[in-house]
């Protein structure tokens, strides 16, 4: 009798260190595919987010890749710089006629004036 106690002890014991190792992997397991979410979100936030286009120094065809800028508008940046000289904010790309309060709300995140612009 007292060996089959002793058997039924011993299955119970291997019984709960199973489920503790289970437990454990299961922990260890669900850790490291929220990593892997939060790497491959990184990851993707880094590719959607190019680097910003320079309204100073862009050419035509690099003015083109913003939203509701065509040819037309690209090439009206670029007549604006020669005769007034470089932008000194984002913001004065409103200037231009073709980017309104709206174009300039949907490119605003992708465009910079590098450093600090000096006047004429």
């Amino acid at each position: 009798m007292a060996s089959i106690l002793h058997k039924e002890r011993r299955k119970e014991v291997n019984m709960k260190n199973l489920i503790r190792k289970g437990l454990a992997f299961g922990v260890a397991l669900s850790f490291l595919c929220s990593l892997i979410l939060v790497v491959s979100h990184v990851q993707a936030e880094a590719k959607d987010s190019p680097a910003k286009i320079n309204i100073n120094t862009a050419s035509l065809a690099e003015l083109q890749k913003l939203p509701r800028v065509g040819p037309q508008i690209a090439q009206r940046i670029v007549d604006f710089r020669k005769e007034h000289g470089k932008f000194k904010k984002i913001e004065e790309i409103m200037k231009i006629k073709g980017i309104g309060e709206k174009t300039f709300e949907r490119i605003k995140d992708q465009i910079t004036v590098g450093e600090r612009a000096k006047t004429k």
